[in-house]
């Protein structure tokens, strides 16, 4: 199939996974909702540092001009997520200037995204699928923030750090219409895409069990 067709597949394909990504619990401001909108936050820098460290990761190795840098276009956004949440903490208060968001080390996902080689893939998985899955989350916890009573973390989401996530999926969009252009390669994003996918969920699975939240943000 062309390339448009192909994209336009793949997105359906993940947003029938992404469904199962979607909580249907009622949110709650009641302490029974589980983690500190802090502690949330927390979770959202290792997210974005993860992010920016990725994209970095793949600028030296990507010789297509376009790619690389919309690669830089996202170290940047997510280095400024970063400090923007950072920023936030301090303002409810949180000593945050020795916290280490990577002293655990590094997710499932980010280890099997570092490890893709494909321009393709990492396309069809770090832009088009993971901040397709970011953008599901975040609205999840902007919900969960405005529940909570804080509408200044919920406005930071919506009006920077959301906006930002859809402009790196559309340019995934635009970038996979242009190079997703065999079969080989459009077989090959697929596989990567919904492994993506599944990571992301058993991520999710597992913030759940440590906290019995849905909503933390990002991926």
């Amino acid at each position: 199939m062309n390339s448009k067709e192909f994209v336009e597949e793949l997105h359906a394909a993940n947003q029938k996974l992404l469904d199962r990504l979607r909580s249907t619990e009622e949110l709650s401001s009641g302490p029974e909702a589980g983690m500190s909108i802090r502690n949330l936050l927390k979770i959202a820098m290792k997210n974005e540092i993860e992010a920016t460290e990725l994209a970095a990761l793949w600028m030296p190795t990507t010789e297509t001009i376009d790619i690389k840098m919309a690669w830089a276009r996202q170290v940047g956004d997510e280095a400024k997520h970063y400090r923007l949440i950072q920023d936030r903490l301090r303002q409810l208060g949180e000593p945050i200037d020795h916290f280490n968001p990577l002293a655990k080390g590094y997710t499932a996902l980010f280890k099997f995204l570092s490890m893709l080689h494909g321009t393709v893939d990492r396309i069809a998985a770090a832009q088009f699928t993971r901040e397709a899955i970011a953008v599901v989350k975040n609205e999840q916890f902007i919900a969960l923030c405005e529940a909570k009573g804080d509408p200044e973390t919920a406005r930071l989401y919506r009006e920077i750090i959301q906006p930002d996530e859809r402009f790196h999926f559309e340019l995934g969009r635009n970038l996979l219409e242009k190079y997703a252009t065999t079969d080989e390669l459009q077989t090959s994003a697929r596989m990567t895409a919904r492994q993506t996918l599944e990571l992301a969920e058993e991520l999710q699975g597992l913030i759940f069990q440590e906290t019995g939240v849905h909503h933390a943000p990002g991926c």
